[in-house]
């Protein structure tokens, strides 16, 4: 279907336009099927349009007891003695999504699910990584890489998280029909989630990586963690190809550090070093990715509007200033 770039004045008119879009494909998606599939993300980005989906809902403007909703990635590390703990951790994304999202909810969706990254200990999976290195291999040409673990595994442990935690997820996804729309924000490299920049994409479906550190001293710069000793070191993320299997992918963007990324994916040519550049592809094989983002981000996509043009890109300024 192609893409459209929708340009906003600030952060509450981009949440606003973002919010209309998702109404209007969950009231779409249930008018021809029984349940719905939403893909959600985290971070500071996508809170605007989060509240004002809770208020919608509390209205009575869409039914989120048919909704099922699959979210990005999760921490591995975040501090605690146990899974349970590592969950509910503040930091954790299962509990910035209640705190964010699910608690505002009047009626829950009928099912959430976030990537079972909580399950894993940081420590023994950084032991067994050191005592089976025959067991996988990294990928990615940066300091984020993908932890590719073998099919047939020699160490138990490694070959649990290989079967349910990354595969187990993507097999959930695959079991609801896949996702019908997916929220996604950007990191300031461009990457999507935890797919980090440099990362292949070809087989990024449930992967995990350790974490480029540039990504873990945003998470510190953002006030998440107190220092980089503080922060995890791996994330389970959805990989590219599999963010962009979605029927739709929403892309949300604002404010300076998103300029670069968000100007190189739809000017720049496609590559693993800006991932969400992918969203090209996605497009031409006949997805639908639509970017809502604020004229600081859209400022050199605004100054190209021509070029723009000329790959098919259709720009429609909604800001009034």
């Amino acid at each position: 279907m192609g893409i459209t770039v929708l340009v906003t004045d600030d952060f509450d008119h981009m949440s606003r336009v973002a919010a209309d879009i998702v109404i209007r494909q969950i009231a779409g998606t249930l008018g021809g099927k029984e349940q719905m599939a939403l893909g959600l993300a985290t971070g500071n980005t996508p809170t605007g349009l989060y509240k004002l989906l809770a208020e919608a809902a509390n209205r009575g403007r869409f039914d989120p007891g048919r909704i099922r909703s699959f979210n990005l990635d999760e921490y591995v590390g975040l501090p605690g003695e146990n899974a349970q703990q590592r969950t509910v951790h503040p930091e954790s994304y299962a509990c910035f999504m209640i705190r964010e999202f699910f608690g505002l909810l009047g009626k829950g969706f009928m099912e959430t699910s976030v990537p079972w990254g909580s399950l894993i200990d940081q420590k023994r999976l950084i032991r067994e990584l050191r005592q089976s290195r025959e067991d996988w291999e990294p990928r990615g040409t940066d300091a984020g890489k993908s932890i590719v673990i073998k099919a047939r595994a020699a160490s138990p442990y490694l070959a649990w998280i290989r079967k349910d935690i990354l595969d187990g997820y993507r097999r959930k996804i695959r079991a609801a029909g896949g996702i019908d729309l997916q929220v996604i924000g950007v990191g300031g490299r461009g990457h999507v989630a935890f797919h980090e920049a440099g990362i292949p994409f070809k087989g990024s479906s449930v992967m995990l990586v350790k974490l480029d550190e540039n990504t873990i001293a945003n998470a510190v710069k953002d006030g998440h963690f107190a220092t980089a000793a503080d922060s995890p070191n791996y994330a389970v993320t959805m990989g590219v190809e599999l963010v962009y299997r979605a029927k739709t992918v929403l892309l949300l963007a604002n404010g300076e550090r998103k300029i670069e990324p968000v100007t190189r994916s739809l000017l720049g040519g496609v590559t693993p070093e800006v991932p969400i550049s992918y969203g090209q592809v996605y497009a031409e094989k006949g997805g639908n990715l639509i970017y809502v983002i604020d004229r600081i981000a859209a400022r050199e996509l605004l100054a190209e509007s021509r070029q723009l043009n000329h790959r098919g890109i259709v720009l429609k300024n909604l800001a009034k200033q």
